[in-house]
């Protein structure tokens, strides 16, 4: 699957997930467990990330999150 763009919008630390907003519009949820080569509480709101398109439980989700 072809890594897609995006934006940290927010970051909810206490509860270790966060969303994207990537660069077609969409926003997706990632967990910290989605985190790849940079740990959670590395990232921060407004860094460029890149990453994988999934599919949750209640949505879009980002998945293999790296910094870009």
């Amino acid at each position: 699957m072809a890594a897609m763009t995006g934006t940290i919008k927010r970051l909810v630390s206490d509860k270790g997930f966060g969303f994207i907003l990537a660069s077609d519009g969409a926003e997706y949820f990632f967990h910290n467990s989605a985190c790849n080569g940079v740990a959670f509480d590395e990232l921060r709101e407004d860094q460029a990330v890149t990453f994988e398109k999934g599919q949750g439980p209640k949505g879009p989700r980002g998945e293999n999150v790296r910094l870009a």
